[in-house]
C-alpha cells in the first residue's frame, strides 16, 4: 500500500512521468496483444484484457490509406491468433498470470474463429450487499460469430458467459460499457453485424438486477427518441443520476435519468449538438465525476478522422457539467452558444493544444487528482498516403518531417488537474515510447495508478521511411504503475 505524499500546501502531490515504472511490455511478451482494452482492480489483483492484431483487422475492414502498413498484415487477419486474453497482476509478487485465452468456436461460414476478439469493458458488481463481488467483462465478437458475451468471474480464474450471445440475442458485435448504479448493472450494445463497431443497431440502455443469471431488459427509448443517436456510447453514475453520452453525426448528446419508476425510464437532455461545436464533437467518449461535477471528453471515431462520414481531423474537447445542468468549456474552442459565451477555462485549445490528439479517451481520479488520457495519431503520419490529404496539412507535415514528428511528437498525452481547470502534463510522448499511440485504460488502486496502453506496432514493425519489417521490442501494449 502506498500512502499519498502531501506537499507544503496541504495537497496530495500528483504523479509525474518519473513516478511510473513499466511492469508489462511487448504485449505481455506477445506483440500481437495490441490494446490493453479494459482494466479493473478486483480482490487485490489487477486484471487487464487485451485485443490482438488491431492493424491487420483495420486493414481488412477500413479504407485507410497507408503504404506501407506499419506491421505485417496478411490478406486474411484470421490466419493470425486473434483470441483475446485476460491477464492477472499480483502486486506483492510483481508477477503476471494469464487467466483467460478466448476459445475457438465455429463461425457462421464453418471456419474456426475466436469467441472474443477483445474485451471493451470491466466492472466489479454485487447484486446485494450480502453477495460476494464478481468481475464482469464485456466482449467483442467477430462478425461471423454468434455475438458478444458478458463474462463473469468470482475467483479471477474462471470466466463464464452469463447470457446468450448478443446480451439477449441481439444482432450486435460488441458490448462496451458496464456501469453499476443503484444496485443494478447497466450496459449498451454497440456495433452491428458486418458494420461499424461503434454504430449500434440497438441504441438502447439495458438493465439487469441479476446479471449472473443473464436477465437483461431494455429501459430507454431507442436513441432517446432521436434517430441521429447512432449509439449510446458511454455512461457514468453521478449523484442521483445515470448519465449517458451518444455518438451523433450532428454532435454528441448527454442525457440523464434517476432510473426510477417503471421502464422505459424518463430521460432529460443535458447537452446537444456536441455542446454547440457540432460535428467535431461527434462522440461523448469518456465521462467521469470529479469534485462535484461530471467531466466529459469528446472524440471523432477513427482516431480523430472519420473517413466514412468525412469528418475531421479535429482534436477533442473537455466539458464540465454541474448538477443543475449548467456546463463549462474546460479545453476547447471558444464560441457563442445558446447558453452564453464559452471560453476554455484551462486556456487550452482542443486536444490540449495538440492537433494530433484524436480522443480524450479515459479519465480517472487518483489521490485527489483527475487524470486525462489521449489517443495521438501522429505516429502513423510516416505511413500515410499524403496525396489524399488537404494540401495545407500535407505541407505542414512535409515541412516538419516524418522523423521529427516520430521522435518529438508521437505517443499519447497524459494530463492531471487538482481542480478541473488547471492542467499539468504528466507525459506528452507515450511514457517514452512513441509506439504507445493511446492510453486506453486507467485504474486507481491502493498500490498506485495503473495505466494500460494501445500499441499495435508489434511484433514486427516497418520503421518510418523503411521497407523491411523488423522485430519491435517496444511493440505491443504496455502497463505502467505510478506511485510515489
Amino acid at each position: 500500500m502506498m500512502e499519498p505524499e502531501i506537499n507544503r500546501l496541504g495537497m496530495t502531490r500528483g504523479l509525474d512521468d518519473r513516478d511510473f515504472r513499466l511492469i508489462a511490455r511487448g504485449g505481455f511478451g506477445d506483440g500481437l496483444n495490441a490494446y490493453a482494452h479494459s482494466m479493473a482492480w478486483f480482490k487485490e489483483h489487477l486484471y487487464v484484457a487485451t485485443m490482438r492484431g488491431n492493424f491487420p483487422l483495420m486493414k481488412k475492414r477500413l479504407p485507410i490509406g497507408m503504404d506501407p502498413w506499419p506491421v505485417e498484415c496478411p490478406e486474411d487477419p484470421f490466419t493470425l491468433d486473434l483470441r483475446a486474453e485476460i491477464w492477472q497482476y499480483s502486486p506483492g509478487e510483481d508477477a503476471w498470470t494469464r487467466v483467460l485465452k478466448s476459445p475457438l468456436i465455429e463461425g457462421s461460414d464453418g471456419a474456426m474463429i475466436p469467441r472474443e476478439l477483445g474485451c471493451r469493458g470491466m466492472a466489479v458488481y454485487r447484486a446485494t450487499p450480502d453477495d460476494d463481488p464478481a468481475l464482469y467483462v464485456s466482449t467483442w465478437s467477430p462478425a461471423r460469430g454468434p455475438g458478444p458475451n458478458l463474462l463473469r468471474t468470482e475467483d479471477g480464474k474462471t470466466f463464464s458467459p452469463t447470457c446468450p450471445p448478443g446480451l439477449c440475442g441481439l444482432p450486435v458485435t460488441t458490448i462496451r460499457n458496464l456501469t453499476p448504479f443503484k444496485g443494478r448493472l447497466y450496459t449498451t450494445p454497440a456495433g452491428s453485424r458486418g458494420g461499424n463497431p461503434n454504430v449500434s443497431s440497438h441504441s438502447i440502455i439495458y438493465e439487469s438486477r441479476d446479471p449472473a443469471e443473464g436477465h437483461w431488459a431494455p429501459v430507454s427509448e431507442f436513441g432517446f427518441g432521436d434517430e441521429g443517436n447512432k449509439t449510446i456510447f458511454e455512461m457514468a453514475a453521478f449523484g442521483d443520476y445515470l448519465y449517458a453520452g451518444t455518438f451523433n453525426l450532428e454532435g454528441f448528446q448527454i442525457w440523464r435519468s434517476p432510473m426510477e419508476g417503471e421502464p422505459p425510464y424518463q430521460f432529460e437532455k443535458v447537452i446537444e449538438y456536441g455542446a454547440y461545436r457540432g460535428v467535431h464533437n461527434q462522440v461523448a467518449l469518456s465521462m467521469y465525476p470529479f469534485r462535484g461535477a461530471l467531466y466529459v471528453g469528446s472524440a471523432i471515431q477513427g482516431g480523430g478522422i472519420d473517413r466514412q462520414n468525412k469528418v475531421g481531423p479535429a482534436a477533442p474537447e473537455l466539458l464540465r457539467i454541474w448538477p443543475d445542468n449548467s456546463w463549462d468549456l474546460i479545453v476547447g474552442q471558444a464560441r457563442d452558444t445558446p447558453d452564453g459565451r464559452k471560453e476554455p477555462l484551462s486556456g487550452f485549445m482542443p486536444g490540449f493544444d495538440n492537433f494530433f490528439n484524436g480522443y480524450f479517451w479515459r479519465m480517472c481520479e487518483h489521490q485527489g487528482w483527475l487524470y486525462m488520457a489521449t489517443f495521438d495519431w501522429s505516429v502513423v503520419l510516416g505511413y500515410a498516403r499524403r496525396a489524399q490529404w488537404p494540401q495545407m496539412f500535407a505541407n505542414l507535415v512535409n515541412s516538419l518531417g516524418e522523423d521529427f514528428l516520430f521522435n518529438h511528437h508521437a505517443g499519447f498525452d497524459l494530463y492531471r488537474s487538482h481542480d478541473g481547470e488547471n492542467w499539468l502534463p504528466v507525459t506528452t510522448h507515450g511514457m517514452g515510447n512513441p509506439y504507445n499511440m493511446g492510453l486506453r485504460t486507467m485504474v486507481s488502486t491502493p498500490h498506485g495508478l495503473f495505466l494500460g496502453t494501445a500499441n499495435p506496432f508489434g511484433p514486427k514493425v516497418c520503421p518510418v521511411g523503411g521497407t523491411v519489417y523488423e522485430p519491435n521490442p517496444r511493440g505491443g501494449c504496455e502497463v505502467f504503475l505510478g506511485a510515489r
